[in-house]
């Protein structure tokens, strides 16, 4: 039985929101591999590289880094047992045999010392229950000369691109879905550094990354996507349904702005992080 700290992301991810995650996977994918190109640049994986991709999710990242690790091995980690479960499905499909999937909280997992050359994380390592306790755990999983890369949210803003497209929205959000709680922990590139510093790891850097994201077909479709997330659903839960179909009318025309022949495309921006673990670190 494996240990866990975060109790409330791990009931979260395993409910609801998790099972949607993995029943629309493809749909989250869509929206997020914008940031692929950038994340994988700095993560640099070799051939033969040891890989964890912390908070896999569902092991699109995972199965990534086995391909450019073709003659390594991946390890995913996370918390939601649906999410998991697409993920082995999907590495089955595909035929890679080089990515293995393990539930656990990667704050304490008991992570072989020195076992991967790369600790990759497109996301999740924004949910942990002390940031610096778990970049202190996973910094002693790495080599000396090991490499840190993981993305997390830019702040948007009042004027961002998603801003507009789900300004009718904005008044009925009061609060994060169960899952979406830690999502602007990192937000802050001073917070950032703060952490990884207090964790033990050196040559920090933070730098932006912009791309579009997808999130639908059409109009109607983004519109569909964005109605059946877990911070809306969340929020709307007991708001009346006259008054749902007019917001859903009113983003479904802000969405038309980013219609483009590839599908809605919305500018996305992120934080790219990567740093190294001290010597010190990394031989505990």
């Amino acid at each position: 039985m494996y240990t866990i700290v975060n109790r409330q992301q791990a009931a979260a991810w395993n409910d609801w929101e998790g099972v949607h995650w993995a029943e629309h996977a493809e749909r989250y994918d869509a929206m997020l591999d914008a940031f692929n190109a950038p994340l994988f640049a700095a993560a640099d994986i070799g051939a033969d590289a040891r890989v964890l991709d912390v908070g896999c999710g569902t092991g699109r990242t995972t199965l990534i880094a086995a391909q450019q690790a073709y003659d390594g091995s991946v390890v995913g980690i996370d918390l939601s047992a649906p999410m998991l479960e697409r993920a082995r499905r999907d590495a089955t499909a595909a035929r890679i045999d080089n990515a293995t999937f393990e539930q656990g909280d990667a704050q304490v997992h008991p992570f072989p010392g020195r076992g991967f050359d790369v600790l990759l994380s497109r996301g999740g390592v924004m949910f942990f229950a002390d940031h610096i306790a778990a970049f202190t755990h996973l910094g002693h999983a790495l080599v000396p000369t090991g490499r840190l890369a993981f993305l997390c949210p830019r702040p948007g803003g009042p004027d961002s691109a998603y801003a507009r497209a789900t300004a009718a929205l904005s008044p009925f959000l009061g609060e994060a879905s169960p899952a979406a709680r830690g999502m602007a922990s990192l937000l802050d590139p001073a917070r950032i550094h703060q952490v990884l510093a207090a964790a033990g790891f050196t040559d920090i850097d933070v730098a932006p990354a912009e791309a579009p994201m997808t999130f639908g077909a059409d109009a109607g479709d983004a519109c569909d996507f964005v109605f059946s997330m877990g911070t809306t659903r969340h929020n709307l839960r007991d708001v009346a349904p006259a008054t749902i179909a007019r917001i859903r009318a009113e983003v479904q025309d802000a969405l038309t702005e980013f219609e483009t022949t590839e599908g809605v495309r919305i500018p996305g921006s992120v934080w790219i992080v990567t740093a190294s673990p001290t010597r010190d670190l990394s031989i505990k």
